[in-house]
């Protein structure tokens, strides 16, 4: 079902028994989210290393054959159906509580068959978990990508192969950002460097300054990791949970900058919508910079944040602090019409809160009501819940709570949302404030999902209309035009990958 706007009416996990301990903790404790600011966007300091980027070119007009509105709309993209991932459940090497990046390999699989589905995805398996419980998580395969069939039954689905098993790329990297970790592939071929898969990384909480960008070969088995470097003084929280190609005439708009990364943390602490900033990681000579080097970025798409006020402005359409938009693309059509998209699960709810799910149902809010400091409840005009909503739900002598602790609403759909490229070049030279864009449309995808998660994982996803966390990354393949996405938790703990064709 494709909507239009201007109205819009977490996702991560560790094993059960852990989220519980930790949602049992909090319940009792009452803790409250860490309030550091971010550093200021504007800021240009370069601690560290002191190593700066290469002196930024000016962004330029937009592409001679594109014109602002020559855009993809849902009605573009047809479903062509799923398949189902490969190996068991053994971890950290299973794709069971995985499905955290992907991206689509153009070079992959050349002895494959001529099924309409070149090439391969690389995609991330179980997270790595915090205390030291699985530090060796995040380990990332190579799988082909076989003909999808658009089946209701999971066991009729296609089950692809690896090209190559899991490996952990990051062992010695990002070290200490394991508690739930938020990551972003993406597969690029360009003459500099020849083919690197580029990786950012950061977790649920960073109370510390870490790099947070870094790439490495597409042979597992010899990654050969260079970096790590940060998106210039942007707050991390607004970096580091998506990745994505821009293709070259508009990397060119943005001064040859090839690569789109950003982040959508609920709670607003990324922005009240998803973030997005253009980056190049190599030097002239297609060299790495050095470790810790401040890369020079350019703004595309950037909302207020919570830190700065605790009210909703300057935010997307319909934006509501339980969003989270999990994937990024740049995709177009045959036509050479072109979008911007974000795929995750949006909060579509008539109230939403810091808490936990209410057993009376899912009409009523359930706060935390130990935190005081922010408004924990909100209805879906962004304005503050009536007083009945702050009485909570738990029985916190004993720190019984029908969930874990998070932001949570009445409603929950997996959606695709659209941004005109042209905008987002608006910003880039400065025609538009970066909180200025706002999608164009959006598609709904739970028609075609299976939503069926373990039972024992309803305690941390939810269920029915509050079911959280249905969407993971996705990729594109450009010659092909056809959109990978990851439905988390579709076969049992492990994602499905659906597939649409933008014609």
């Amino acid at each position: 079902m494709e909507h239009h706007f201007p109205y819009l009416p977490r996702r991560r996990w560790t094993l059960t028994a852990l989220a519980l301990a930790a949602g049992i903790l909090a319940c009792t404790l009452g803790q409250t989210p860490p309030t550091q600011p971010p550093a200021s966007p504007g800021a240009r300091t370069e601690p560290g290393t002191g190593a700066t980027a290469p002196a930024e070119s000016q962004p330029r007009p937009l592409p001679p054959a594109y014109a602002s509105g020559d855009v993809v709309n849902p009605v573009d993209l047809e479903y062509l159906g799923a398949f189902r991932l490969p190996g068991g459940n053994d971890r950290p090497q299973t794709f069971a509580y995985g499905g955290n990046a992907m991206t689509f390999n153009p070079d992959g699989d050349p002895a494959g068959p001529d099924d309409g589905f070149p090439g391969s995805l690389f995609v991330m398996g179980h997270d790595r978990m915090p205390y030291g419980d699985l530090p060796d998580g995040n380990q990332v395969a190579e799988i082909n990508i076989p003909v999808p069939v658009a089946s209701r039954d999971l066991g009729g689905l296609n089950t692809t192969d690896f090209l190559q098993g899991f490996n952990d790329i990051a062992r010695g990297q990002f070290a200490g950002l394991d508690e739930i970790p938020r990551v972003g592939l993406q597969y690029l071929n360009r003459p500099e460097t020849g083919p690197k898969i580029h990786i950012a990384w950061g977790q649920h909480f960073q109370e510390s300054p870490s790099a947070s960008h870094a790439w490495f070969d597409p042979t597992l088995s010899q990654p050969q990791m260079q970096g790590a470097w940060f998106i210039g003084d942007q707050d991390l929280y607004s970096v580091n949970g998506y990745l994505f190609e821009i293709p070259a005439p508009w990397a060119e708009v943005f001064g040859g900058k090839y690569l789109a990364t950003g982040r959508a943390r609920d709670g607003g602490w990324s922005g009240m919508g998803p973030a997005l900033f253009a980056y190049t990681p190599w030097q002239a000579d297609g060299s790495p910079p050095p470790d810790g080097t401040h890369l020079q970025e350019t703004v595309l798409l950037l909302y207020e944040n919570s830190y700065n006020t605790t009210d909703i402005i300057h935010a997307m359409s319909g934006y509501q602090h339980p969003d989270e938009w999990e994937g990024g693309a740049w995709i177009s059509a045959p036509s050479g019409r072109q979008a911007v998209i974000f795929a995750g699960t949006k909060s579509n709810s008539e109230k939403y809160w810091y808490g936990y799910l209410n057993p009376a149902g899912p009409q009523y809010a359930c706060v935390d009501t130990q935190i005081t400091d922010f408004p924990t409840c909100r209805m879906a005009d962004g304005s503050i819940c009536p007083q009945q909503d702050f009485e909570g739900c738990c029985d916190e002598a004993y720190g019984r709570c029908a969930s874990l602790r998070g932001w949570w609403g009445t409603r929950f759909d997996a959606q695709i949302i659209f941004y005109d490229p042209a905008n987002l070049a608006k910003v880039a030279r400065g025609e538009m404030a970066a909180w200025e864009p706002q999608p164009y449309a959006f598609l709904d995808l739970d028609e075609h999902l299976y939503l069926s998660p373990p039972e024992w994982e309803r305690i941390s996803l939810g269920w029915g209309d509050q079911r959280r966390y249905r969407i993971g990354d996705i990729a594109y393949d450009r010659q092909n035009n056809l959109l990978y996405v990851l439905e988390l938790f579709a076969d049992g703990a492990a994602p499905v990958v659906h597939i649409w064709r933008v014609r």
